[in-house]
């Protein structure tokens, strides 16, 4: 039953899952009245969205875009557009000069910003500061809990 048929709203900040059935892997998110879909790659799944580490880079790109702009807004800096790139990969924990992690592998993720429009040097220093302060990249890079429960 979808949130539409049951005519209830989800609580701000819940996501669903659910599995379309018409491909191995696709998925259905809803997030809000926001629907996505995920899949893998060809040949392991269909090919029908990004698969979850892309969407995982776009919440961190489009987390570290949002927190950039609000804080050149809010200063009124004449910042024109953000293009946040990134790349996801695994490295061995003992090619991580700044990891804890010493033993097998860690996620490592290339995050490159580029900024354009009326930005002195010092207004881009505390840009990329500001970056490191999006709520997801802080969520990537603390503690997390995830209480799993079975319905």
């Amino acid at each position: 039953m979808t949130t539409a048929e049951s005519h209830e709203s989800p609580s701000e900040g819940t996501v669903t899952v659910t599995e379309t059935g018409t491909g191995t892997y696709t998925q259905q998110i809803t997030a809000g009245r926001h629907q996505l879909v995920a899949d893998e790659p060809l040949p392991i799944g269909d090919d029908e969205g990004p698969n979850p580490y892309d969407l995982l880079m776009a919440a961190l790109g489009a987390c570290t875009s949002m927190t950039v702009r609000m804080y050149a807004n809010r200063k009124g800096w004449r910042l024109d557009r953000i293009q946040v790139t990134l790349r996801h990969k695994r490295i061995h924990a003992q090619d991580c000069a700044d990891c804890e992690t010493k033993v097998g592998w860690v996620s490592h993720i290339d995050r490159d910003i580029e900024i354009t429009g009326e930005i002195d040097d010092s207004q881009r220093q505390q840009l990329m500061h500001i970056a490191e302060r999006c709520p997801v990249h802080q969520t990537l890079t603390s503690e997390v809990d995830v209480a799993t429960s079975l319905r």
